[in-house]
């Protein structure tokens, strides 16, 4: 039974979500609802656990692959597989889909079955593009996974929720369409294939590769997002509901980042070094410029939604400094960033699922009525901006080393933006927590158990990280080698 489950491992992680969409359809009730989307997210996690353990970190190349001929005609196939990078990436997505399935308990009252079904939607539909190795495969789940987030901004959310919604749907088309035509690019300059690792190891021109690593780039950066492509963000974070602006933060955001390891660093190679210079400018523009709008912000969701753009600009540094270090901690900065924001949206969520507000100016004294929010809400914060001990300053560091070696001069402003989140998250908590308690909140209702369950294995995964960040750094060592020694090789001609 085992070789059977680890040679369908994949297709039945990516299966568990429909069949729980199916599920749901079925009942009645929306109690009902709300119990299979967390039996069958609480599954997904499982299954990705047992991925994760039965992953060969020492092993090269991708596992567990599986491929069945789709359209034939055209060299399409259902291919999927994992290796480290994948892994993880899968592992923060199946993480955080019943954490919001808990937050969206009570917060979530009309449409539920709607609701419950497009978060295990977009669940399913991030899976297989982190785990695809088909391209065309590959874009079919990108798109999907904007049908569900545009439904949940405008049925959930906030009272600009429709033109937050459309934003977000006219950026990711537009994103979409260059992502398209790079795709195109790339299927008839790789030997009319759609397969990610025949192209890998194609040989194309370099002036194809610039045009198609220009579509590509541009595509992926609106997803990122990169500055200046990042206006959608904060419109879209703050009308959302909780749970969606906790899978748009913690996951959908990485799709991006994704996108550049996978498609254009390992397929464009020699583009990737000769436009490296820019992006990483680029990279360090977006932390710097992304930490000062996030200082100036009087609303919640949008300091956080800000501190988004911030540091996912080290992801891309990381990136394109294309070497060990650089890359190991743009991953490991994906999925720290999807742990911390993620749960900082979940806590700004549970305290205005009580206030209805999120002006920062109206709190105050938060820590009498509520004292065991403030310590999540404090433990969130401090691992934002990379204080030692929690898992953001592995990733942060990590990046640094890694830049340090194309130049010293954007580590230092690099490291302005860090002093720039200490600044902001700490003014926030400062405003939040600590003074006297106003009338209007001294009787709010401190964390029920449901909600401390929410939040609890965040706050582990915060420590655990930060502390002992071993078993991240070994999954990812062997892939981000050999994604940097076969990129260099072909961009060298070696």
């Amino acid at each position: 039974m085992m070789p059977l489950l680890n040679d369908h491992l994949i297709s039945l992680l990516i299966a568990v979500p429909f069949l729980g969409i199916a599920a749901i359809l079925l009942v009645r009730g929306d109690e009902w609802a709300r119990r299979i989307a967390l039996l069958s997210s609480l599954a997904g996690l499982g299954l990705s656990v047992t991925l994760w353990r039965a992953f060969d970190p020492a092993l090269p190349g991708m596992q567990f692959v599986e491929r069945a001929d789709w359209m034939p005609t055209f060299n399409i196939a259902y291919a999927v597989g994992v290796d480290g990078i994948s892994v993880l990436l899968v592992l923060l997505t199946t993480l955080l889909t019943p954490l919001c399935v808990l937050a969206s308990w009570q917060a979530i009252t009309t449409k539920v079955k709607a609701f419950m079904s497009l978060l295990l939607l977009v669940e399913g539909a991030m899976i297989v593009v982190f785990t695809a190795l088909d391209l065309f495969l590959f874009f079919m789940l990108w798109e999907v996974t904007m049908i569900p987030m545009y439904f949940m901004i405008v049925l959930w959310g906030g009272p600009n929720r429709i033109v937050a919604g459309l934003k977000f749907v006219l950026y990711s088309l537009a994103g979409s369409l260059l992502l398209l035509a790079g795709i195109l690019g790339l299927y008839l300059n790789a030997g009319q294939t759609f397969d990610l690792q025949a192209m890998a190891g194609s040989q194309i021109a370099l002036e194809a590769q610039q045009w198609i690593f220009a579509a590509l780039v541009l595509g992926f950066a609106i997803k990122l997002p990169m500055v200046p492509f990042h206006s959608w963000l904060p419109d879209a974070h703050s009308e959302a509901p909780t749970a969606g602006s906790v899978i748009l933060a913690g996951v959908l955001l990485k799709m991006g980042g994704y996108g550049f390891l996978r498609i254009c660093v390992p397929v464009l190679p020699e583009a990737s070094v000769e436009f490296s210079p820019y992006i990483l400018w680029m990279s360090v523009a977006a932390i710097l410029y992304g930490g000062c709008l996030a200082l100036a912000q009087s609303d919640l969701k949008k300091l956080v939604a800000y501190s988004s753009i911030s540091h996912m600009g080290f992801v891309t540094l990381g990136i394109f400094a294309f070497n060990q270090e650089g890359v190991q901690g743009a991953v490991l900065q994906m999925f720290n960033h999807g742990i911390t924001t993620g749960a900082l949206f979940l806590a700004v969520g549970l305290l205005y699922d009580r206030t209805h507000c999120r002006m920062i100016s109206d709190y105050g004294g938060l820590h009498k009525p509520m004292p065991r929010f403030v310590v999540f809400l404090a433990i969130f914060s401090i691992a934002s901006f990379g204080l030692p001990g929690t898992a953001n300053f592995v990733g942060e560091f990590l990046v640094l080393v890694g830049t340090s070696y194309a130049s010293m001069a954007m580590v230092l402003l690099a490291m302005g933006g860090i002093v720039l989140a200490a600044a902001y998250m700490l003014w926030m908590l400062q405003r939040v927590m600590l003074g006297p308690t106003s009338d209007r909140w001294a009787l709010l209702r401190d964390l029920t158990t449901r909600e401390i369950l929410t939040l609890a294995p965040l706050a582990i995964i915060v420590f655990a990280a930060g502390v002992y960040p071993a078993p991240l750094v070994e999954l990812l060592a062997n892939s981000v080698g050999e994604l940097i020694a076969s990129a260099t090789a072909l961009a060298t001609g070696g």
